[in-house]
């Protein structure tokens, strides 16, 4: 507000226009009014600014500093409103409060503000206003004081830059990287807010994007470890510099993007206002460009290389977390890709990361809670098509994604170890329902059961302890059990691997050898290992039959016949995977095919279903 006959606020009872008398005007008689005056001679000599400012909002009394502040003669001030002096109705919350304390509802008020002193230079100032005391005992006069805090303003911002850059890089360090990019996120949803215009008008204000490239330096750690850190350090600033410039070349149409590096080798470039996807990889071929040209460091011509995750999505619809998580998987992404290459967040292969990390976490409780059940798949002669065993196989019967096959869980069970527990679980579950058809059907020769064992079981748990222990507790004879290991499990581990086979072999238990012919295919090899049968991989199988018009592959058909001569010829029997034509296994029969295993017999069943064809023969014809 402007202008010296009113101020920002009127009390009740007071003329406008008609301030309280000057303290020149009171009675020279009254105690006191020596003190008044000394009072009176400090405030203007003071080096401090300061002003007596009515409860209008008026200046009445300025001292010579502020005038000297201000550029202007002190007389000159008088009358005038002091918020327009000082800045204080600059804003709505600092005019409230400046208006709280005239009006005696608040103690005091302290801020700081920018002002231009007289020689011309901006200042930061900090600005106090509190109630005077009146000798008569009223506060109808309140003291405003402009105390000059620009070195310390100065000194702060020295310090604060200091903590929010990297000393190496002289780039943004990891705390302002996240300051802005929580300012940056913020922006849109204040856009949107109710008081905004577009609000009002009832249109929405266009959504805003947001962009990240998160990398890092592929083989940073050779250069540390061979050239030293201070080698590294420079290295690191060269890097910083090439980023620099690729983020200005791209960000010359939006202001600029922001390049911070967020601890060791890892940098990120932040892009507000995003235009896109495009713009974003576009950033991205050109940051991996930059890298890859030599870097001539103290002395020595180094080549690294960057691997970069690029994501990049509406403002409204992320968080800081979820934005650095999704830059953070698709960066590991990008190296487990084989690095030196940028890699755009992909929502459907997080999608199926989270699933794995979902099932990797409840894996071991859901073993624990029984949510695993079996189903069952026969073994069928070729030469009478009478079922002589079954592959128990493993379901999930998991309570979030439903019924799930084994390629979905084993792998991850695999790998964090719980295939131990599971398998245990699997071989008592499938001799139990072994042991329980030769009981049920006491006149028909009794079915092998086939359990499929991980390598992981044989190096980290006492497998023919624990075989031998089920079937005792189950009653299964040792010869009813087959044991299946991959080709390449069982050929690529020697050692305590190959014992514990053999231990199994001395118990009469059959080993199988699946998917054979994808790995080592070593039948001089197998001569050697307690092997008693090779399960031919389906992809031979699959040549056999005729799709669309052609006739089966020749090649894969003297490839079986072959591997079939050369296993009877070292005792081992053969089953053939995959079957689903009975033109397939009438050629399988031809060849010599023990036993055949595919859809043509059954898919994977429930127990009961194994039960009916115990003892049945296949129909005549």
């Amino acid at each position: 507000m402007s202008g010296t006959d009113e101020g920002p606020t009127s009390r009740a009872g007071t003329t406008p226009g008609a301030g309280p008398p000057d303290v020149t005007q009171r009675d020279h008689s009254r105690p006191g009014f020596a003190e008044l005056r000394d009072y009176r001679a400090a405030f203007a000599a003071a080096a401090l600014p300061m002003a007596v400012v009515d409860l209008r909002g008026q200046v009445v009394t300025p001292n010579d500093a502020l005038g000297g502040l201000l550029g202007a003669d002190p007389s000159s001030l008088t009358g005038r409103p002091a918020a327009d002096l000082v800045g204080l109705s600059s804003d709505g919350p600092t005019w409230r409060a400046y208006d709280e304390v005239l009006r005696g509802t608040r103690p005091r008020l302290r801020c700081t503000r920018r002002l231009k002193h007289a020689d011309g230079r901006l200042l930061w100032a900090e600005v106090t206003v509190v109630p005077m005391g009146d000798p008569e005992g009223g506060a109808e006069r309140v003291l405003l004081s402009v105390a000059d805090v620009s070195d310390r303003r100065e000194l702060r911002e020295r310090l604060r830059h200091l903590r929010m850059h990297d000393p190496v890089t002289r780039l943004p360090n990891r705390t302002l990287f996240f300051e802005r990019l929580a300012g940056a996120l913020e922006a849109p949803a204040a856009a949107r807010a109710p008081e905004s215009p577009s609000a009002q008008d009832g249109s929405s204000a266009p959504p805003g994007r947001i962009g990240l490239c998160y990398l890092d330096i592929d083989g940073f750690k050779a250069v540390n470890d061979t050239l030293g850190h201070r080698t590294g350090d420079r290295l690191l600033a060269a890097v910083a510099g090439r980023l620099t410039d690729c983020a200005e070349a791209d960000g010359h149409r939006t202001g600029g993007h922001l390049v911070a590096r967020l601890g060791g080798d890892e940098f990120a470039i932040l892009v507000e206002d995003s235009s896109g996807t495009h713009q974003l990889t576009e950033l991205a071929r050109a940051v991996l460009a930059a890298l890859q040209q030599p870097f001539d460091v103290a002395g020595h011509r180094l080549s690294v290389s960057a691997s970069i995750g690029v994501v990049e999505r509406s403002s409204a619809d992320t968080s800081a977390t979820a934005l650095m998580q999704a830059a953070d998987t698709t960066l590991y992404w990008a190296k487990a890709d084989g690095r030196a290459r940028w890699t755009l967040f992909d929502p459907e292969r997080n999608a199926h990361r989270m699933t794995r990390q979902a099932l990797s976490s409840t894996l071991l409780p859901a073993v624990e809670r029984g949510e695993f059940t079996l189903e069952y798949q026969p073994l069928v002669g070729m030469a009478d098509g009478i079922v002589r065993g079954v592959e128990a196989l493993v379901r999930w019967n998991h309570p979030r994604f439903g019924l799930l096959a084994p390629s979905r869980f084993v792998p991850i069970a695999e790998e964090d170890g719980t295939i131990v527990q599971l398998g245990r679980w699997v071989l008592r579950s499938a001799c139990l329902q072994a042991r329980s058809w030769q009981l049920e059907h006491p006149e028909d020769p009794a079915l092998f059961i086939s359990v499929n064992v991980a390598v992981r079981q044989l190096w980290d748990s006492d497998l023919a302890a624990d075989v031998a222990e089920i079937l005792a507790e189950t009653g299964l004879e040792p010869g009813l059990l087959q044991l299946e290991l991959t080709e390449s499990a069982v050929m690529g581990s020697p050692g305590r691997p190959l014992r514990v086979l053999q231990a199994l072999s001395e118990m009469g238990i059959r080993i199988a050898i699946d998917d054979f012919g994808t790995g080592y295919s070593n039948l001089a090899y197998l001569s050697r290992l307690p092997v008693s049968v090779l399960k031919l991989d389906g992809s031979f199988v699959r040549g056999f039959r005729y799709e669309d018009g052609a006739h089966p592959s020749p090649a894969d058909e003297t490839i079986v016949e072959a591997m079939v001569q050369l296993a009877h010829r070292l005792g081992l029997t053969v089953t053939a995977e995959c079957v689903e034509t009975s033109g397939q296994a009438e050629r399988l029969r031809r060849i010599g095919c023990d036993t055949g295993q595919g859809w043509l017999y059954s898919r994977a069943v429930a127990p009961e279903r194994i039960a009916e064809l115990i003892g049945a023969r296949p129909p005549e014809g």
